[in-house]
């Protein structure tokens, strides 16, 4: 991808805006995951070492360390869980849940592909190309599914830890991930929306014969 990523509007969640401390990590976490970027497309993921890494950020290896666990923490994870739960929050309380979070990634996704479309392209390369990306994707992922489950919950009434909220979850983003693979592993052609959609249309539907 090689489209310039652009730092995501500096505001949190709820459009409060940010703070210099949170405006100063954003970037310092955007910086280490372009320069990340920058070196796979030179030399390749594996080649590619966290010392490296922090020379071309300008920070220390420490740093890097601090703000991502693992080397594939750094492609895997971007500032948009707060966007997808803010966007889920404001969909209106009675439509039906698998409604308002198909309406809410479909806005999540273009507004991420405006801004981030080369890194998207970037990312889901090495999620079909990197075992140990793909591996790890389902632990980034997550993150992600406890900040739409505590979305979820407080629209439904129910707890967090409810098992209906688990498992709706769970499938939605178990949709969009394979979603995404598909995507990847034919080339990126075609529009992802349109997968995601049809994907959870999958989900409403059932396999029918």
């Amino acid at each position: 991808m090689p489209a310039t990523s652009r730092t995501p509007s500096p505001t949190a969640p709820g459009d409060r805006p940010m703070g210099l401390r949170e405006r100063k990590k954003l970037k310092t976490r955007v910086a280490i995951r372009q320069a990340t970027y920058r070196l796979v497309e030179e030399q390749g993921y594996e080649a590619t070492t966290i010392e490296q890494i922090a020379e071309a950020a300008e920070v220390s290896p420490s740093t890097v360390f601090r703000y991502f666990a693992t080397k594939e923490d750094i492609v895997l994870t971007d500032e948009y869980d707060p966007v997808m739960e803010a966007l889920l929050r404001n969909r209106p309380a009675d439509e039906p849940p698998l409604e308002s979070v198909r309406l809410m990634m479909r806005e999540a996704l273009a507004t991420f592909l405006t801004a981030n479309d080369g890194e998207l392209r970037r990312r889901t390369r090495l999620m079909v190309e990197v075992p140990a990306v793909r591996a790890r994707m389902t632990e980034t992922m997550s993150d992600t599914a406890k900040v739409l489950a505590r979305a979820l919950a407080d629209r439904t009434g129910r707890g967090t830890d409810d098992l209906g909220v688990r498992v709706f979850i769970a499938a939605v983003l178990g949709a969009l991930r394979e979603a995404t693979l598909y995507w990847g592993e034919h080339g990126q052609e075609g529009d992802l929306s349109a997968l995601v959609d049809k994907a959870l249309d999958t989900l409403e539907d059932g396999l029918r014969l």
